[in-house]
This record gives structure tokens, C-alpha cells and sequence, in this order.
């Protein structure tokens, strides 16, 4: 009967999370603009002829127009060929080349009735497409190997990105405050995610809390370590290009959210092992005490802060390596190189991170202890 009711309240709880989502998903951000895309169509298109003569290379910098012949696939001008135009501007990070048999993002540009083509461009190389097969296979992978929890994976991950994409960064624009708005965002997804995937029972309220107790103590020690390090939020790529675009942001706040709603994820992680661990041992030995479960959820706690907090510094520097390389390559002492703002800030978001962890696991083992220990087996 217990076990019945536990699936019928985990059953419950997914539904008024896919009940959430949709919601998300069809709630305006705000943000969505008519006007610059009435006139505007994005369509794949297949690149038949390339012509680089107006392409100048310049030491290891390309420039010029490249111009291209492609065939539009999909759309009201589905197999339309065009003379389409890919603009270098010496910007190796985001300009491309196409070639014959490439698949390309085509920008199309339409008089008011949209009947007439004003012009074209390639804006870049079409991904889509593998994006989805690639998502179709996790999605594949993890239903195949974790079934219904997988299911809930799913369901998880869907309303974090939609939470992300609907409620903080428009609200962020918006000019709410940065801090109590990625804290409400982080516990509202951490709820939910660890809900879902630990269940509604005791798990999921062991993992709850010390998640929450994480993501808290992470918040500050981020606003208190941000004052010392002295980083600007204009560290962050794009966030010079909002204030440009006229938005009156706090970005040291928005900054500083970010610290810790990185380091929730890993949180998750840690108090949802533990909780599992703990509740395991107690299926296995229900007689074990408070006290027992505890030590024992000190002892898991051990090895998975030590894996974790090296994960984060392979998840945080790994994105740097160029990086590193350059200041490598100058011969770069070691003080410039971790004084520089953007270095910096990885630290920060590393070492923030990593004492989250400390604290997490062992409030979660602390937590497990007192719920399954002073409450009857049943």
C-alpha cells in the first residue's frame, strides 16, 4: 500500500509538471518582436556553387564576399536557386565558408506581401538537424536504460531550460533584482528536479533540503568573495552589448546569480547521491539508527565531494583552454594570468562552487539521518 501511494503521488507530481510546462511554453516572454522578423524568413538551404574570387586572405584573417548559389529547401519558396551573399569580416570566431553540399542557414528578406525576394544571405551553417538526432538519441538512451526515471529525467530537464529561457532571462531584462530572482529560480528547479527524480517521499525531502541549505550558503559566499574579487559583470560575453542596446541592468548582480545557479546543478548531484545512498542503506537495514545513517551518509559524502569538486574545475576551465594556451604561448607568469578578470571569475565560480559542495553533503547526510532514522519502518 505505501509503495502504491508513492507512485501515485510521483505519478501526480509529473503530471502537474508537464501541466507547468506547457504553461511555460506558451506564456509570452515579452520579448518576442514582430516587427523585426514580419519581413524576415529563416530557411534551410542546400549550397549548390561557391565563387571565393571576392575572398582576400590576409596572413591568417579572411575577408571579402563570398558568393554562393543555393536552393531553398522547405517554405513558400521551397526549391527556389538564389544567389545568396556570406559576408567575412576578419572575425574567425564567427565568420565561415561554405561549400558545395553544404547545408546553410538562409536569411531571407521579403517585401511586405511576401511575394518578392529583396535578398538573401547565408547567415550561417544549418545545425538543426543534427542537434535533433542527437537529442533523439539521449532521449533514446535514457528511456532504454532508466524507464520511468527516465521519463522523469526528461520532464526535469525540459522545465529547467523552459524555467531559463521564460521566467529568469526575461525577468532579468525586465530590471528585477538579480540575487532573490536566481535564488527563487534555483530552488523552484531544484524542487521540481529533485521531486521528480528522487520521488515525492522521504528521498526526494532529504535531497530537497540540502540542496536548498547549498544553493543559500552558496549565495553567499558568492556576494561576499564578489565583493573582494572586484569583477565587473561586464566580464561576461554580450553583456556590454545589452547595455548598447539601451537596457539599464544591474550586471554585477546578474553576475553574481550566475556563481550560484551554476553551482546548483552540481548541488543537485551531491544531496541526490546522498539521499539515495541513505535511503538504500535503510531499505536494506531498516534498524539502523539516526546516528548510524548518519556516519555511514558521512562516509558516502566523502568520496562524491572529492569526485564533484573536480568536476566542476574540468566543467569551468575546460571552456578556456584557448585561453590558457595564449597566455601559455607569452610566457605569461602565473600572477598575471589568475589576476586577469576573466580567470578570475572562474575561480570565483570553482571555488563557490566547490564550498557549496562541502556543505551540501554533509547537511543532506545530516538530514537523512533525522528523517529515517526517527521515523517508524513501515
Amino acid at each position: 500500500m505505501r509503495l502504491g501511494n508513492i507512485s501515485r503521488r510521483n505519478l501526480i507530481f509529473v503530471a502537474v509538471s508537464c501541466v507547468l510546462i506547457l504553461a511555460m511554453a506558451l506564456m509570452p516572454t515579452g520579448y518576442e518582436n514582430p516587427s523585426l522578423t514580419e519581413d524576415t524568413f529563416y530557411q534551410k538551404a542546400e549550397v549548390l556553387e561557391v565563387d571565393n574570387s571576392g575572398l582576400q586572405t590576409i596572413s591568417v584573417v579572411t575577408i571579402g564576399n563570398q558568393k554562393l548559389k543555393i536552393k531553398i529547401l522547405g517554405g513558400q519558396f521551397d526549391g527556389n536557386v538564389l544567389q545568396a551573399e556570406n559576408v567575412l569580416n576578419g572575425h574567425k570566431n564567427i565568420d565561415k565558408i561554405f561549400a558545395p553540399g553544404d547545408m546553410a542557414l538562409a536569411v531571407i528578406k521579403t517585401d511586405h506581401a511576401h511575394d518578392k525576394i529583396l535578398s538573401i544571405r547565408a547567415q550561417d551553417h544549418y545545425r538543426s538537424g543534427i542537434e535533433l538526432i542527437l537529442a533523439a538519441v539521449f532521449v533514446i538512451a535514457l528511456l532504454a536504460f532508466a524507464g520511468f526515471t527516465g521519463v522523469k529525467a526528461i520532464v526535469s530537464f525540459v522545465f529547467t531550460a523552459l524555467c531559463f529561457w521564460k521566467v529568469l532571462l526575461p525577468l532579468l531584462l525586465d530590471g528585477w533584482a538579480p540575487v532573490p530572482l536566481g535564488l527563487g529560480v534555483s530552488f523552484a528547479t531544484a524542487a521540481v528536479v529533485i521531486l521528480l527524480v528522487s520521488g515525492v517521499g522521504r528521498k526526494g525531502l532529504t535531497a530537497l533540503t540540502g540542496c536548498f541549505c547549498g544553493v543559500a550558503f552558496t549565495a553567499v559566499v558568492a556576494t561576499i568573495s564578489s565583493h573582494w574579487f572586484k569583477i565587473p559583470g561586464t566580464v561576461q560575453d554580450y553583456s556590454e552589448a545589452l547595455i548598447y542596446s539601451g537596457f539599464q541592468l544591474d550586471l554585477s548582480g546578474i553576475f553574481l546569480a550566475s556563481v550560484f545557479i551554476s553551482a546548483s546543478g552540481a548541488l543537485m548531484d551531491v544531496s541526490t547521491d546522498i539521499a539515495a545512498s541513505i535511503d538504500e542503506l535503510h531499505s536494506r537495514m531498516p534498524g539502523l539508527s539516526a546516528r548510524e545513517l548518519m556516519k555511514s551518509g558521512f562516509k558516502i559524502a566523502r568520496p562524491v565531494i572529492g569526485s564533484t569538486t573536480t568536476t566542476l574545475l574540468f566543467a569551468y576551465s575546460g571552456g578556456f583552454i584557448f585561453a590558457f594556451m595564449a597566455f601559455m604561448s607569452k610566457g605569461m607568469p602565473f600572477e598575471y594570468i589568475v589576476n586577469t578578470p576573466f580567470i578570475s571569475a572562474e575561480i570565483l565560480h570553482t571555488i563557490v562552487g566547490s564550498l557549496g559542495l562541502v556543505l551540501t553533503a554533509p547537511i543532506t547526510a545530516v538530514v537523512g539521518g533525522l528523517i529515517y532514522g526517527n521515523m517508524e519502518h513501515r
